[in-house]
C-alpha cells in the first residue's frame, strides 16, 4: 500500500469501499502527474498501454458498470469495431479532459454507491458471452470489482512510469504532497 486509507466510522462498510475505490484511483492519477501529453500517450514498456490510455479505460471501465447498476446503458458503447479506442485517446481528448471525466465519473460512483438501499441489493449482468446466463451481482460486488479493476490497473500504471523516468509510487505520493519522500 502506497497511501493510508482511513478507517471509517465503525461499520461503515460503503464508506470504507468508497475509500479504498479512490485510492487506487489516486495511483492512476499520481502516475500522470508531470507527464507531457506525449509521455502519458507512449509506450516505454512490453506493453501496449499507456498511462492515458489507462486513464481513459478506468474511468470509461467504471462509468459502465455504475451506468449497469442502474439498468443503464454504458455512456460509450463498445464492441469488435471500437474496442481499441479505450486504451487510447483519441481526436479532442487529452490527459486532463480524461481526468475531469473521471472525476464527474466517481462523484456519480459516490451517489450511486450511497444512495443504493443495500450493498446486498442486486442487477442483472449485461447478455454477453463472458457473463453467466441469467448472472446477477450485488452492489457490493460491484465496488469489490471497482476495487480489483483499478488497482490492477494502478500497477500497471506504475511500471509505466517508472519504465518512462524511474519516478517511483512513493515518490509520486511525496511530489503530491509536496514533501521529499522516496
Amino acid at each position: 500500500m502506497v497511501t493510508h486509507v482511513s478507517a471509517e466510522a465503525q461499520g461503515d462498510e460503503r464508506g470504507a469501499l468508497l475509500a479504498f475505490i479512490e485510492e487506487q484511483r489516486g495511483g492512476i492519477r499520481r502516475a500522470l502527474l508531470g507527464l507531457t501529453e506525449e509521455q502519458a500517450a507512449s509506450r516505454p514498456s512490453a506493453s501496449e498501454l499507456s498511462l492515458s490510455g489507462l486513464l481513459k479505460h478506468v474511468a470509461e471501465v467504471e462509468q459502465g458498470w455504475i451506468a449497469r447498476a442502474r439498468q443503464e446503458p454504458p455512456a460509450i458503447q463498445r464492441d469488435a469495431s471500437n474496442w481499441h479506442e479505450t486504451f487510447l485517446l483519441v481526436e479532442g481528448e487529452t490527459v486532463e479532459s480524461q481526468l475531469a471525466y473521471w472525476e464527474k465519473v466517481a462523484a456519480e460512483t459516490e451517489a450511486y454507491i450511497r444512495s443504493v438501499p443495500s450493498l446486498d441489493d442486486t442487477f442483472p449482468l449485461p447478455d454477453q458471452p463472458w457473463f453467466p446466463p441469467e448472472g446477477r451481482v450485488s452492489v457490493r460486488w460491484l465496488c469489490l470489482h471497482l476495487i480489483r479493476e483499478t488497482a490492477r490497473h494502478a500497477g500497471h500504471a506504475d511500471i509505466i512510469r517508472e519504465s518512462l523516468d524511474g519516478a517511483t509510487a512513493f515518490e509520486l505520493v511525496a511530489k503530491e504532497q509536496g514533501t521529499s519522500g522516496g
